[in-house]
Order: C-alpha cells, then structure tokens, then sequence
C-alpha cells in the first residue's frame, strides 16, 4: 500500500503524548541537526506571529511576491481539507512523493512520542524549503512565537505582529500583556517588527517593552503607517517610504485593509522590488479559503433558495466574533432596505470561550444551529453550545446533528432571500469545504 503523508502525521499524532508542547525541547533541535539544518538555510524569511489575521497577512505577502514575478516558499497553519496545504514550495503545494519522503526521514531520525506532529511538519517545512530555490520564505507561528516550532530561525529579514486577541489562553496566559509577551518572542535585534494597531494599550505597551529588551525595531500600524478606505473600489496605503492607492482586497471584510496594510508596509523590509502595478495586482488576486468565503457552487449552495448565499468563517475568539458583527452590519448597509436576514452555523472546539464570540454578533443573527464538528473529538458537542449560547439570552437557536442537516434546516426558513454563515471553527470550515465539493 503506497504511504501517505497524512497516515505518518497520525502516528506522530498518537506517538506524541504532549500533544501541544511550548519549550523548544532539545529532541526537536536534534531532529532539525539530523535533517542538516535546514531552519538555517533557508531563503530570506519574513516570520509573521498574532492572534487573527496571521494567515491573511501571508496570503497578501505571497500574492505580492508572486505579482511581483518572484518565487516564495510559505508554511502555514492550519489546514483546511489536506496537510499539503500547509506547506507551499515554490509557488505550489508541496509534492505528496517528497512531502513522504521527508516526513518518513523524520520517523526514521526520531522515536516514538519523542517530537509532537507540529514539530515534525514544521521540519519538514524547512526541509523542503532548504532543497528548491525561492526568493523569499514566508513563516506562520503555529500557536505561540517565544516558544514556537517556528521560532528557530536566527535572522529573519523581517517580523511581523498581527492584531492580538485572547485565545489559547492556557499557554499564552490570561492578560494580553502576556499574551503580547509571548507573540514577541520573535522580535530579534536590529531586524523591523511591523505590527498591526492593538486593540488594547496593555498589548501594546507589552510590545513596546519586548521590542526595547531585543532591539528589535517596532514600525506600528496607525503611527508608523495607516490605511483609509476611499470612495469607490480603493484604499489608501501611507507609510514613511511611500503612498499609494490600491485596489479594496479580494478579501472580504474592512479588517482585511490592516491586514493588506501590515503585509505592504513590511515589503520595506525585504531583499525585493515592489511596484505598483504588482501591488495592486496582488490586491486584486489574494486568496485564503475559509475566512470570509462565499461559496459559489457545490452541493450545499445547489440545494439552498433562490437568491440565498453561503459564507464559511473560521474565526473563533472574542475578536472574530466583532469582526463577523461589523461584515453583518456591512451587509445590511448593501441590502437597500431589502430584507435578508443571517442564519447562523455554529461549532466550535472545546478550548475555546463560545459565548466571548458569539457575543458581539447577537444583534445581528436571525436564527442559531448548532453542530459538533465531525472527526474532532476535542469540541463541544451541538447541545453544549445551545446551551451556552441560551445562557447568553438567545432563544431561536437549536442543536443539529450534523453541519448538512444544519444548513439544509435553515434554508427552510421562511425568508426571500438570506445569508447563511457556518462559522467558529477552521476544522468546522474544511469539513464543509469538502463535503460542498463532493458529488
């Protein structure tokens, strides 16, 4: 039977007791030494860490490398229907036969629960990336930044911090100064950290303090440089370097103009020409599923009214939530009086805070379904989540048994025209992705 990379990841997920391990344990700095190194040969990397947007900002950075006519390599996290995702080598996705091959060397140059999974993707990233040719690498932190996987290399070209939020609070700690604290355990000495503007001036004094501990130096967005949505179809960037007007992202959503912003104001930083054209070009061609994403076809949107759209979000925490609140009130600014309510699909992974995002949406929101998310044992199960969205005050919400029956129980609905969204979970988001694109 040929082997695939995702049954190896699954030993390396039973093997590793730990799970999630925040130390930069030295079984991991042996692997990478068995491997060669190859965290320290990579092409110049631009290391980006946060809360939310961190993913959106690598889409913006890659489409304008690429628009540019460079090549980059990109590791993100996580996936949304195959780990390949992940790993991008050269402008496309890792092959499956090399993505084996290197994961099979890591089995090999390792026993049994001695690195998590993360650990070993994350060296085979490098791996990969140390064997082909590109002009730039672009590195998403897993979980962290201080203690991260990704953490290893020395002298990145650049860093960057995207808006921080509370989440995965039981390693990054309760406050968002420690929160802060821990995201800028990338920052190095002498090298830019471009960050987005905070939303608190806790999580930004914290920034300001690690910058000073590491000389790193700090270019904050709305000081440093700032973007303002003009008439039309257009925004504009202002940094010290230069100004200009650029088309609105493909991106969905006005959080993506900050996100566009912090990805155009750290191509200062990097070994690379950027014009104009390419930058707009970038704006215009970005993509990154499962945030904000409208679906066009597939089976889930063949089966709804006339009229109606589906939309997936992954966004999970306290800030997601408000961001989803603001694209609701966004939408209803485009409906012209007409009536079109939003159905709301909600699972969620049990480490989670649901009722911190559900929050900020409740005025919005005409009807709640709420569903576990199917092959992730650690999320809340459909009836905990009605639960705790009822103790929030909301009454016209019901447990589903599955996202399917969800959708297909909202879109009987009465309504002319409606928006559904599913939403809380990126696992919930590939699970629909690929169940939409099944015939």
């Amino acid at each position: 039977m040929k082997k695939s990379s995702s049954a190896i990841l699954g030993r390396f997920k039973r093997g590793g007791a730990m799970g999630i391990d925040l130390s930069l344990r030295r079984a991991y700095f042996d692997l990478l030494a068995k491997l060669g190194n190859p965290h320290l040969k990579l092409p110049p990397a631009v290391h980006v860490a946060g809360t939310n947007g961190k993913g959106s900002v690598c889409a913006f950075l890659r489409a304008a490398v690429e628009a540019a006519g460079y090549c980059a390599h990109v590791y993100t996290s996580p996936h949304l229907v195959s780990y390949n995702e992940r790993i991008r080598v050269a402008g496309g996705l890792i092959e499956e036969d090399e993505f084996v091959e290197i994961l099979l060397e890591c089995e090999k140059l390792t026993e049994p629960g001695e690195v998590t999974c993360f650990e070993a993707l994350t060296a085979t990233a490098f791996a990969v990336f140390a064997r082909h040719s590109a002009d730039i690498t672009i590195i998403e932190t897993g979980l962290g930044g201080r203690l991260d996987a990704t953490n290893v290399i020395p002298f990145p070209s650049a860093t960057i911090i995207t808006r921080l939020s509370f989440d995965h609070r039981e390693y990054l700690g309760e406050t968002m100064a420690e929160i802060a604290r821990e995201k800028a355990g990338i920052m190095r000495a002498g090298i830019k950290c471009f960050t987005a503007p905070q939303p608190s001036a806790e999580a930004m004094i914290a920034l300001q303090e690690a910058a000073g501990k590491t000389g790193a130096l700090l270019v904050v967005g709305g000081k440093d440089w700032a973007v303002k949505q003009l008439s039309g179809e257009e925004f504009a960037f202002t940094g010290k370097q230069r100004a200009l007007t650029l088309p609105m992202p493909a991106l969905a959503g006005k959080h993506q103009l900050w996100n566009a912003g912090l990805a155009v104001s750290s191509l200062e930083a990097l070994p690379l020409k950027m014009s104009e054209g390419a930058l707009r070009m970038a704006m215009q061609t970005v993509e990154w599923p499962g945030r904000l994403q409208k679906l066009v076809s597939g089976r889930f949107v063949e089966k709804l009214p006339s009229g109606w759209e589906l939309w997936l979000d992954g966004g999970h925490n306290d800030s997601a939530g408000e961001v989803l609140a603001e694209q609701m009130k966004e939408w209803r600014s485009q409906n012209s009086g007409e009536e079109r309510p939003v159905f709301v699909v909600l699972g969620m992974l049990s480490t989670k805070r649901p009722q911190e995002f559900m929050k900020p949406m409740l005025p919005h929101i005409k009807e709640w379904r709420t569903v576990a998310i199917p092959g992730e044992p650690l999320c809340f199960t459909a009836e905990e989540l009605a639960k705790s969205a009822q103790e929030l005050g909301i009454e016209n919400i019901s447990p589903e048994e599955s996202p399917k029956l969800a959708i297909s129980a909202l879109s009987r609905c009465k309504a002319v025209k409606a928006r559904i969204l599913v939403c809380g979970s990126l696992y919930l988001v590939g699970h629909c992705l690929r169940e939409n694109s099944r015939s």
